[in-house]
């Protein structure tokens, strides 16, 4: 159990795919202004990650790996991707329609969103299902950190008085890497608690 609490929060925060691997910033910079849509991306990227990895890993292991098609794993990840994607915006459409309306184009871009395809690669490329599992999760609860964090690092910055020519991208770039460098510490605390 200890190498699951281990894959799991090694993912959140000191493998963070948003914070330490720099995949899906699109997302990140783009959806953080509030926090109610931070939230609904976030829910929505740890549903896709989780499904996307159960899904793919069978895909993987029974069609494409037995079959020497393993070239077409990026392509046939994508799809499925996609298809959990439409899967989710229909169903916000249907049972949530402010937050649907809310996340706009970012919602469709979680099909290309690299955080989503890296974690699916990464966790195939392991080639054991419940730690992929762990693994996913972990990373979807991290992009929901590191979402939320900035949304209130965004929040701040509204009502803080910036210099003209810091106003707009530069100052949330660099809020964003302020915050990517404090999920450095989390190297030590991480290693520290589970005694590696």
């Amino acid at each position: 159990m200890t190498a699951y609490f281990a894959i799991l929060l090694t993912a959140i925060l000191t493998g963070n795919f948003v914070l330490c691997k720099f995949l899906g910033i699109c997302p990140f910079l783009g959806v953080s202004k509030k926090l109610n849509t931070a939230l609904g991306m976030s829910a929505a990227v740890v549903f896709v990650m989780a499904l996307a990895t159960a899904v793919t890993y069978p895909i993987n292991k029974y069609l494409l790996v037995k079959n020497d098609l393993e070239y077409l794993q990026t392509i046939v990840f994508i799809l499925v991707i996609a298809a959990l994607v439409q899967l989710v915006e229909i169903v916000l459409k249907k049972f949530m329609p402010p937050l649907y309306n809310a996340l706009g184009i970012y919602l469709p871009l979680i099909t290309t969103n690299c955080a989503v395809l890296g974690v699916v690669i990464l966790n195939v490329d392991e080639g054991y299902f419940a730690q992929s599992m762990f693994n996913s999760v972990g990373a979807g609860l991290g992009f929901m950190l590191a979402m939320v964090i900035f949304s209130g690092v965004r929040s701040r910055l509204e009502s803080c008085d910036v210099p003209k020519f810091l106003q707009g991208l530069p100052i949330v770039l660099i809020a964003a890497s302020i915050v990517s460098l404090s999920f450095m510490g989390f190297t030590g605390l991480v290693e520290g608690l589970l005694g590696l």
